[in-house]
């Protein structure tokens, strides 16, 4: 028999509901800084995010513990799809669907590239300021537009899984995309924003 560690995400979680807890412990090592990142791209606040999260397992053990999980897609296409839901849930708790400030805890450093690395100190407090100038106008798009940015950009999703995850046409996804392209260029104007890397 595999060792957890060998073994992939679907196969953990079917050796979950098998009875082994041990193995929804690997698949949560394995999963929740994506998850998170996900989550608080979206909310933009750490206690919120927090919160979500925790409710994400906990409907995640819930629909595994009921059989509801069937292990041909991806585990972590599948946890998205949860942690997607569950933040919808809170957005419809909320009296108003106003964006929230961004929290400065957020971490972009996933937007930065190699090329970083090897930059002048001045060029790297340039690009640092294009990846905050982009963070805050990311803040500014209506939500869908936002989800999709994150999950093409951040987790590297296909427009055919982000339209799968959100449950709309692959064609209403790339409309997001486009209007989200053409917000984030007209805020870059308006506030004559020189958005590229040094």
């Amino acid at each position: 028999m595999k060792k957890l560690s060998q073994m992939t995400d679907e196969e953990l979680a079917v050796e979950y509901v098998e009875g082994n807890n041990r193995a929804f412990d690997e698949l949560l090592n394995r999963t929740k800084t994506g998850i998170f990142s996900y989550i608080i791209f979206i909310v933009h606040n750490q206690e919120v995010a927090n919160d979500i999260f925790q409710e994400t397992f906990l409907k995640a053990i819930t629909n595994l513990q009921m059989r509801k999980y069937t292990p041909t897609g991806k585990f972590n296409a599948w946890m998205i799809r949860i942690a997607h839901n569950a933040i919808m849930d809170w957005y419809r708790r909320q009296k108003t669907k106003q964006i929230i400030d961004m929290d400065d805890d957020f971490d972009i450093s996933s937007m930065s590239d190699k090329t970083l690395m090897e930059t002048s100190s001045e060029d790297l407090m340039a690009n640092a300021q294009v990846l905050a100038d982009v963070k805050a106008m990311i803040g500014f798009l209506p939500e869908a537009q936002r989800e999709v940015v994150q999950m093409r950009y951040y987790q590297n999703l296909s427009f055919k899984e982000i339209a799968a995850l959100t449950g709309v046409s692959i064609n209403t996804s790339l409309g997001r995309m486009r209007y989200a392209l053409i917000n984030l260029r007209r805020l870059a104007k308006e506030h004559n924003m020189q958005l590229q890397l040094a």
